[in-house]
């Protein structure tokens, strides 16, 4: 084939946003303090903060929408 070939696009720099109070994170990824969770098919991070106000809850497996 005589096509003309392009390399593939950069993909858009996504930002981690804390899913309780929307605190992004720097550098666009999430520190190692920051919890990932996966609830309804979806990843969530939360930041330290957030994280550590609502230990009890997490532990527990309850969803984000109950705390």
């Amino acid at each position: 084939m005589d096509e003309e070939t392009h390399p593939p696009g950069q993909p858009a720099a996504k930002t981690v946003e804390c899913a309780r109070c929307g605190t992004a994170a720097e550098g666009g990824t999430a520190p190692p303090t920051w919890l990932c969770a996966v609830e309804d098919g979806r990843r969530l991070h939360f930041c330290e903060g957030c994280a550590r106000l609502h230990i009890r809850a997490i532990e527990s497996r309850l969803d984000s929408l109950w705390w």
